[in-house]
């Protein structure tokens, strides 16, 4: 799930109901071990914002280490996106899609060696929904009974430290209750929010982001080091059916995409997950077979801060998407690798539509009138803000003209925070105008495109919402999805919600993508998933 808040500049299935996502080596030199079973290899990702820990995971470049650590309750199909029962769980079943009876297969430990039990699970999900901890991922537990115990003002304690809808039956099998029916729940257990942490996090939870222990294909036999990276190895007593294939990957840490690409094409670099917008023309003809390119679930947006005076009339905000050619900044900078967005879902989700957004079609007449009504002061530029080092600057800039020249609002480029610090500034209200904000599904269900990045529950620090966006009448709907009994009733009550948020318009859509990707001679079988991860275990080392 290169899930949630994306860095990069790149880029995405629908399905059924069951549907989920879910130093070292480098180059040459690391080849030498060459051949199925051996060699490590080296990997892009930019600096994580967080500790190593899943719940508190909830951006794109700590989530791909994650993933190599841990194994989720269910996985995701490469083709389908189906969710598919290889993961820990042996099945996720109910009789009332409401109280969900979630049994684990045998033989999955922790890299400690310690084993992956139904307490693991419950003691990781009570720990990550309780506001005290301050988890990013805890509005993932919201529709679980007791969430609400478990919540409190800063500074306070809430009235529990166990959410009632938990309970262990025996060592491989827990119980999970929510406040409405589900029928998509299993969908959602292959997310990071969702992956069981052992006796060694509670122990010291501060040492445990610096090296993790998770029950993953590859473990952490050192500590992460900001701005380096970290070298994983292959988890020799894995419980999945299987390892990894490479004996460790090398995730570096770049500040710039540039830098990393012009490492890859030098082959110091094996793998990146992401092509700078300006060498995507040529970058077909210097990789051939070894540049590939697959659908991914994401979304750029335009997010507008609805706490700022200037932005917190929604006509204010649909004038500024209306005055946005999204078809040329995609035809120039993109070369083809965007398509607009007129819709906050996802082409690769079932529900989505082409035509949603009236207020994502070039209309600079209307723009300029429904600004004027706004009494929105022109004098005065706009901050446009964006993280440094991904490759967004030129597009940024390109927005910023157009308003300039179809609203007449002079612009000023705000780029020069890093990932790791842009995403804490967008959670502390700190965004002094329209922002870069990029999301790619966790699971792909319709619920996940709108719900952690718009939806009350999902306001910082529990979640993604950082518009600070706040609708009864948006989170009612999204809760009538959760609770349909089918996936059509689902989707009609989604897609109402959808139009209540096009109304209001806290994000302007802007572009959906492609995962547009390379690797060295180095390795084979690099494969980037529609969740934007590379799927790290499976990479061959040397030749086949």
């Amino acid at each position: 799930m290169r899930t949630k808040r994306i860095a990069g500049t790149a880029v995405v299935l629908s399905g059924a109901l069951l549907l989920t996502a879910c130093g070292g080596g480098g180059g040459g030199e690391a080849g030498a071990d060459g051949g199925d079973g051996g060699g490590t290899f080296s990997a892009y990702i930019g600096e994580p914002e967080n500790p190593l820990v899943p719940g508190n995971t909830s951006e794109t470049e700590g989530g791909q280490v994650v993933d190599a650590l841990w194994t989720g309750l269910v996985e995701y199909d490469r083709e389908s996106n189906e969710a598919v029962y290889t993961g820990v769980a042996e099945s996720v079943e109910s009789e009332d899609q409401k109280t969900w009876t979630v049994s684990l297969k045998d033989g999955w430990t922790f890299h400690d060696g310690t084993p992956v039990t139904a307490q693991s699970y419950v003691d990781t999900w009570n720990y990550v929904a309780n506001s005290t901890n301050a988890q990013g991922n805890s509005y993932f537990f919201a529709n679980v009974e007791g969430y609400e115990d478990l919540q409190a003002e800063e500074g306070q304690e809430p009235a529990g430290t166990e959410m009632s809808g938990l309970e262990v039956v025996d060592d491989t099998t827990f119980r999970v209750t929510l406040t409405e029916p589900y029928a998509q729940f299993p969908t959602t257990l292959g997310y990071t929010a969702f992956f069981p942490l052992p006796q060694a996090f509670f122990d010291d939870p501060e040492g445990f982001g610096e090296q993790p222990v998770g029950n993953g294909p590859f473990k952490a036999d050192e500590a992460f080091q900001e701005g380096q990276g970290i070298t994983l190895t292959r988890y020799e007593e894995f419980g999945g059916e299987e390892p990894a294939k490479a004996a460790g990957v090398e995730f570096r840490v770049y500040t710039e995409i540039n830098t990393a690409y012009n490492d890859l094409q030098a082959g110091s670099l094996d793998v990146v997950d992401q092509i700078p917008p300006d060498a995507i023309a040529s970058a077909e003809d210097q990789f051939g077979e070894r540049f590939k390119t697959t659908p991914r679930g994401d979304i750029t947006s335009l997010g507008f801060p609805t706490y700022d005076e200037r932005f917190a009339d929604p006509q204010v905000r649909r004038a500024f998407s209306m005055a946005i050619d999204r078809q040329a900044i995609t035809d120039a900078i993109f070369q083809g690798s965007r398509t607009p967005a007129a819709s906050f879902v996802s082409p690769v989700i079932d529900g989505h539509r082409e035509d949603a957004c009236d207020a994502c079609e070039l209309n600079v007449e209307e723009a300029n009138r429904l600004l004027e009504e706004a009494g929105f002061d022109k004098s005065e530029p706009v901050d446009l803000w964006f993280n440094a080092g991904a490759g967004h600057e030129e597009w940024m800039q390109a927005v910023g003209n157009q308003l300039r020249e179809n609203l007449g609002v002079e612009y000023q480029l705000r780029g020069d925070l890093q990932f790791a610090e842009y995403l804490p500034k967008q959670d502390e209200k700190g965004m002094t105008g329209p922002f870069r904000s990029g999301w790619i599904m966790d699971y792909p269900v319709m619920e996940n495109m709108l719900g952690p990045t718009y939806s009350t529950a999902a306001l910082p620090p529990a979640g993604s919402n950082v518009t600070f966006y706040s609708n009864e009448e948006f989170d009612a709907k999204l809760q009538e999805g959760n609770a349909a009994d089918s996936i059509d009733a689902a989707i009609q009550a989604y897609q109402e919600a959808e139009d209540l948020l096009l109304a209001d318009m806290p994000a302007a859509p802007l572009f959906f993508g492609l995962v547009q990707y390379a690797h060295s001679e180095n390795v084979s079988d690099v494969y980037v998933n529609s969740f934007g991860r590379v799927e790290v275990e499976d990479v061959v080392v040397g030749s086949e």
